[in-house]
């Protein structure tokens, strides 16, 4: 299993948010996630200029065992998606932490801070 980076931030749905010097946000699935799923081999993605809010359903993941929604982890605008992604869903598998999903603009920054650390995603997996 690859270790969970101290510099995200994380969901209790098992998705990462990375915090961008320009404000913006970084999204993607967790390592525990992928690994849940199995091989994947679909990525659906957000609309860019989609408005979403705090765990609603950003998307959806497909593995050969199962779907599963991913969800917004903070409530912002989609500014850009990483479509080279839906082409090779399977790079989630290989490097979870850098196959990121989208990018938003965050509404509220302070909802990040109330996301979990590395250590309390890893005490949430049970690691």
């Amino acid at each position: 299993m690859n270790t969970t980076p101290a510099e995200l931030r994380y969901a209790a749905t098992h998705e990462w948010l990375r915090l961008e010097a320009d404000g913006t946000v970084t999204l993607g699935i967790t390592d525990h996630a992928q690994e849940a799923l199995g091989d994947i081999v679909y990525l659906e993605l957000p609309a860019v200029g989609a408005k979403l809010a705090a765990g609603q359903v950003a998307g959806v993941v497909e593995s050969v065992k199962a779907a599963s929604d991913y969800h917004a982890p903070v409530s912002g605008t989609v500014i850009q998606t990483n479509e080279g992604l839906t082409d090779a869903p399977e790079g989630i598998n290989t490097h979870p932490y850098q196959s990121w999903f989208y990018r938003m603009q965050p509404d509220n920054p302070a909802e990040i801070e109330q996301l979990l650390d590395a250590a309390g995603y890893r005490q949430q997996c049970g690691e």
